[in-house]
């Protein structure tokens, strides 16, 4: 059986069984008789060769073995919109109550009955009351006739047209057209041609908001051809699609929020300066995209970039970052408060997990959420002080110094740790004197936090993770019962402020009380930190040995 060839079938998407492909010949393949279409899959391992037979190229396909001949009548070329939503919700005329639907249906072992499903699916035959639309998979192709569309269902505001036969563009503004409400498209996985010039403005889009175009093929410089019929989108999402390169929206995606690039090959982080300028850009995903480098030349350390100054989440999941100087370049970022960064190579430079989330706290400071787990004040506190201590031995080997008249660290050291002067010399300065040396161009990023410069005797460089290194030797203080002699112990840095309690309720034999713990350090004495947090370590208070816990209840 030849079967009925579209006469537009060249470029058409097509479906074999379960295999998508796109129609690249259409014609007879010598010495066989009668119509053949050549079809370039999207599964290279359905295909045989790349569009030549017997010596003659016929086709051509990217890979290599990406393509095969089939009959016409092997292959659907899909249905219209309308009859693609009576489909899938039963509302064709041979699908009703009437005609053997039964009450039930399975997910996955369960059969469940639903009541008054016939009364439902007559409500859901009028169409026009219909509001989310799902045809996904469905092998909906073109928009059918003219407004039969909007005489059928005019309430529509949200459709799922993922993974189906759309082949280009001014199919999808055929449908949406007719759809005048619509604000959330979702036409991922469809395989399409889009404009290569400038094309009209058209008043489909005039009220979409979200829009996903995963996995199409889609290049930003088509992204931008046609963004002028997006006038109010906030959401775009443009997952997979070999993005190499972007351009610098200028006029278009202004009113853009949240922009997913995710699994793309954009590489080069200076891409990303020629969207730096979108003013309402609040959240940015690059997961997957071998990016290496993030940088803001337009700001110097301490100062914020003109860049992304709405962007307060960034996603640089699974990338290829391994510098700590990346890192800083975050902290540029004037808005920035969550981050997403696992599974780069400096997330290896640390055995410690937890020294490596402390050190990006420390290094950022704005941040509310790393790698989706909220960052508390105390953790950041607990975060900036050990930081502060960790790299002062650094700082004064680079020319830092307590007395802020001979406090000069080298330019190497300020750019290997730039939030260290905000951090430990804040009290000598006040807001109104560093904003004057700050500028005009950028924000200062200090945040006179009061730290203070540490003392010599607090200073301390990283150490192996050996037991001895990980052991506290500490005093046990009753201030308030004078007649409890000071007990000295050993305690791992890593025990939770829960069992010191527990061994200390032992150890002292205080009756069943609450305890109130706080530590005071041995080399400023008289100030005193509570020990609040029952689940935190000692090492996230930065206790160091010959320091003193107090003990109160």
């Amino acid at each position: 059986m030849a079967g009925w060839v579209p006469a537009d079938a060249l470029g058409r998407r097509v479906l074999c069984g379960t295999e998508y492909g796109t129609v690249r010949y259409v014609g007879s393949v010598p010495p066989t008789a009668g119509i053949w279409l050549g079809v370039e899959w999207d599964d290279p391992q359905r295909g045989k060769h790349d569009g030549t037979y017997e010596g003659t190229q016929y086709f051509k396909c990217r890979h290599p073995r990406g393509g095969s001949f089939i009959r016409p009548n092997k292959a659907n070329f899909g249905v219209d919109f309308l009859t693609a939503i009576k489909g899938r919700y039963g509302l064709n005329e041979n699908q009703n109550g009437q005609n053997g639907i039964e009450n039930t249906c399975v997910f996955g072992n369960k059969t469940v009955e639903f009541v008054g499903r016939d009364s439902i699916e007559k409500k859901q035959s009028q169409l026009h009351q219909l509001v989310h639309i799902s045809v996904h998979e469905c092998a909906v192709s073109h928009a059918g006739q003219k407004e039969e569309i909007s005489g059928t269902c005019a309430n529509i505001r949200h459709i799922d047209l993922s993974k189906n036969l759309v082949s280009c563009w001014d199919t999808v503004i055929d449908i949406a057209s007719q759809v005048p409400n619509l604000e959330t498209l979702d036409i991922s996985g469809n395989k399409m041609k889009f404009p290569s010039t400038s094309i009209s403005v058209s008043n489909a889009f005039s009220k979409l908001t979200t829009l996903a175009l995963n996995q199409t093929g889609i290049t930003w410089t088509e992204v931008l051809l046609c963004a002028p019929g997006w006038p109010v989108l906030e959401e775009l999402y443009l997952t997979s699609n070999n993005i190499t390169v972007l351009e610098r929206p200028d006029h278009v995606l202004q009113t853009l929020k949240l922009l997913d690039l995710s699994n793309n090959q954009l590489l080069d982080g200076s891409q990303l300066h020629l969207i730096g300028h979108l003013p309402r850009l609040e959240q940015l995903i690059l997961t997957n995209n071998g990016i290496s480098s993030v940088r803001f030349p337009d700001a110097e350390f301490g100062c914020k970039t003109k860049m992304f100054p709405s962007l307060k989440r960034l996603a640089i999941n699974d990338n290829k970052i391994s510098q700590w100087s990346e890192i800083n370049e975050l902290d540029k970022l004037p808005s920035l408060q969550v981050l997403e960064c696992r599974n780069n190579p400096l997330m290896d430079t640390e055995k410690n997990p937890e020294t490596l989330r402390q050190l990006i706290i420390a290094k950022i400071s704005q941040l509310e959420v790393l790698n989706k787990s909220e960052i508390f004040p105390d953790e950041r506190r607990g975060a900036e002080l050990d930081y502060r201590k960790i790299f002062g031995k650094a700082w004064l080997a680079a020319g830092g110094h307590w007395d802020p008249e001979r406090n000069k660290p080298s330019e190497e050291f300020l750019a290997a740790h730039p939030r260290y002067p905000s951090l430990c010399l804040s009290k000598y300065k006040s807001n109104s004197e560093s904003q004057k040396k700050c500028s005009h161009l950028c924000t200062c990023a200090f945040l006179y936090l009061e730290y203070g410069v540490p003392e010599e005797g607090e200073l301390k460089g990283q150490q192996p993770l050996t037991l001895k290194n990980q052991l506290l030797t500490l005093t046990i203080k009753c201030p308030d019962n004078p007649e409890q002699k000071p007990v000295e112990k050993k305690l791992p840095e890593s025990m939770t402020v829960q069992r010191v309690k527990g061994l200390l309720y032992r150890l002292l034999k205080i009756p069943g009380s609450e305890l109130k713990l706080s530590y005071e350090s041995s080399k400023l004495k008289g100030k005193e930190v509570e020990l609040d947090n029952d689940l935190k370590p000692l090492q996230f208070y930065s206790i160091e040995n010959g320091d003193s816990v107090l003990v109160r209840w």
